[in-house]
């Protein structure tokens, strides 16, 4: 089509630079560390840690720590209360309310103007241009993108730092352009009760000519089930019938594809991943027949890679881009252009390829069991819960996995609590056919279930409909990007669930 040829022409170069960094990622990140490194020597934290002195990666591994938000915090503290040149050489205006767990606590993650523009909005822009090449013949662009949006709120510490998260922040300073392509108003988009918003949207958009939505997919879930039930549609081609393409990212996608297609029936829906969290815009999936992602080696952050046996120790080794494997599961660790400095995520990923680089989300490193030494992750439990699925017809909306710990007269266990959208056909085979693949993915796992010595075999605990959307809405973490635990190495959340719903367990 021609505006799919005008768009391409005019990012010719971009485009280029996304094939060039294909072949060689390592000099693309040579080129941001080095930017980087400049942009910090004269901030408070470049000084303390003599950052005019680092020559290279390795003189960056050896004088700067590894640090996680409690490091950082007093920091951002700072920075929050409108005091400048701390972590990053330009003045801060936005923070992004993360919310990785369900925990009380919030971190606000600092989103510098250059990492809006030249990190969140350049990924966005690389997702859609890839989308155009896959697809020449799109009519994504004649169209609306619906976006659900989050909350925004003026910052406590200053009238002139304002927080809200990731999604309200890019909404609030989209340009022009990308207000006419989008559906709601920015001002319904942002909207702060999560309710209200689900209905205006609903009303607002369902006479629009969406082509495109984003954003995580149990929210979306929620969102479009909602405009269905407004219109009274079956399903989402009969009320938008140039719908084709979903954007998504978040959380793993696995669990709602059979969702997705009930609302969706079409071979011609497609569906792109998108790794974009507060901190950064990461990776995309460049291709339709791979699921894996192309990691952004030229998006101004640099990438380090720690193995998660190295998780914990007083001097873990990291690896750059051109040092890491296939097949070894790293913890992520990034340096960014608002003032994460050899930051820990939280994210655990896995390269699927090299030269392209490309890597899937593994689990986080707060999410996973390991109470009795089985290293159950978030990647081993979706692919188990697929199978299971698969092979009962069952279709399930949401889960998380708690562990049940020994007693005097039990074994421990794992306890999954589960919200389904279509029932298992046979319950009982459901439960052995997820135990029996936890074994076939994990090694661990089937050593301590070998004849019950360390762990009984699962126990599934069926949650009524609407259970975990009520759940999070007594944490005030409806929408935006909020995430639901999947696993979680204490019984925290699993006890929350069952002290608010009625259970019928087996």
């Amino acid at each position: 089509m021609l505006i799919n040829n005008i768009i391409l022409g005019i990012f010719k170069s971009r485009i280029k630079e996304i094939e060039r960094l294909k072949i060689s990622p390592d000099r693309a990140q040579e080129i941001v560390f080095k930017a980087l490194i400049k942009a910090g020597v004269n901030t408070e934290y470049g000084k303390n840690y003599n950052f005019g002195t680092i020559r290279n990666i390795e003189d960056f591994r050896n004088k700067v720590p590894i640090s996680d938000y409690s490091v950082l915090q007093p920091y951002i503290k700072r920075m929050r209360s409108g005091e400048n040149n701390i972590l990053w050489n330009t003045p801060v205006k936005w923070f992004a309310k993360s919310s990785g767990t369900t925990a009380g606590k919030s971190k606000f993650i600092p989103v510098s103007s250059e990492c809006l523009h030249n990190c969140h909005f350049s990924g966005g822009k690389d997702v859609m241009l890839q989308y155009l090449i896959n697809n020449p013949r799109s009519k994504l662009l004649l169209g609306k993108s619906l976006t659900l949006g989050g909350s925004r709120k003026i910052d406590e510490y200053s009238s002139k730092v304002k927080t809200g998260d990731l999604s309200a922040i890019m909404i609030h300073n989209s340009p022009w352009y990308a207000e006419l392509a989008r559906t709601p108003s920015k001002e319904t988009a942002l909207l702060p009760d999560f309710d209200e918003k689900t209905n205006a949207i609903a009303r607002y958009s369902s006479n629009r000519n969406v082509t495109s939505f984003a954003g995580v997919p149990s929210w979306n879930l929620v969102l479009m089930n909602r405009i269905l039930e407004y219109t009274g549609k079956k399903h989402l081609r009969e009320l938008w019938p140039n719908l084709e393409v979903f954007f998504h990212g978040g959380v793993a996608f696995g669990p709602y594809v059979e969702q997705f297609k009930r609302i969706i029936p079409s071979d011609k829906m497609n569906y792109m991943e998108t790794y974009n969290a507060s901190e950064g815009f990461f990776a995309f999936q460049d291709s339709p027949t791979d699921d894996s992602m192309l990691l952004l080696a030229n998006n101004n952050i640099f990438f380090e890679f720690m193995p998660m046996s190295e998780l914990g120790k007083s001097l873990p080794k990291t690896y750059s881009i051109s040092e890491v494997e296939t097949g070894v599961n790293y913890v992520m660790i990034i340096s960014t252009n608002a003032g994460l400095w050899r930051y820990l995520i939280g994210d655990t990923v896995k390269f699927t390829s090299l030269y392209p680089h490309k890597i899937r989300i593994t689990g986080r490193t707060a999410h996973y069991i390991n109470v009795f030494g089985e290293e159950l992750i978030i990647e081993n439990a979706e692919d188990a819960l697929k199978k299971a699925c698969v092979e009962t017809n069952a279709i399930v909306s949401e889960y998380t996995v708690a562990p049940i710990f020994m007693s005097e007269t039990s074994n421990g266990a794992h306890e999954w609590l589960i919200e389904f959208d279509t029932l298992p056909q046979n319950i009982e085979q459901f439960m052995n056919i997820l135990d029996n693949a936890l074994c076939e993915v994990n090694s661990d796992y089937e050593a301590k279930r070998y004849h019950n010595i360390t762990l009984s075999r699962l126990k599934l605990t069926i949650l009524a409909k609407g259970t975990f959307i009520k759940w999070m809405g007594s944490k005030g973490k409806l929408g935006g990007q909020n995430k639901i635990p999947r696993l979680y190495n204490s019984r925290e959340y699993a006890d929350q669930l069952l002290r608010i719903v009625n259970t019928r367990t087996k």
